[in-house]
């Protein structure tokens, strides 16, 4: 089995920042990307951001120059979101996906269940 699990969310006010974790584990051979979506209360989950095994990454309009994925080179199982200049419309759960090879050879997108980040005064 494969299972994602996101951690760090929370509450913070407005210009805060909040660090997010994610680790992909179990029976993994690979992993071709790992990324982060948000889903707000009534809208569409959105892209956040995506890291590849290259190590390029890609960011929404919404976030650049905010955020910042990053990746344990060590265990590259494990990523995190560094958000700073955090604004109430930023408020919404936080998805981890990864996009991996399992032991068995199927490949596919695994997503963790969230992690609620608030942005209030």
């Amino acid at each position: 089995q494969v299972h994602v699990v996101e951690s760090g969310g929370g509450l913070v006010q407005p210009g805060g920042s909040l660090r997010l974790s994610c680790v992909a584990s179990g029976s993994i051979s690979s992993i071709n990307a790992m990324g982060w979506y948000r889903q707000a209360p009534g809208k569409q989950r959105e892209l956040v951001t995506v890291i590849r095994n290259n190590g390029i990454t890609n960011y929404a309009d919404f976030v650049k120059g905010r955020f910042t994925i990053s990746r344990d080179n060590a265990a590259k199982n494990t990523v995190y979101l560094q958000m700073n200049a955090l604004q109430p419309e930023d408020t919404a759960v936080y998805i981890c996906a990864a996009d991996l090879v399992t032991a068995w050879g199927t490949e596919g997108d695994y997503w963790g269940p969230g992690t609620q980040v608030t942005v209030s005064s």
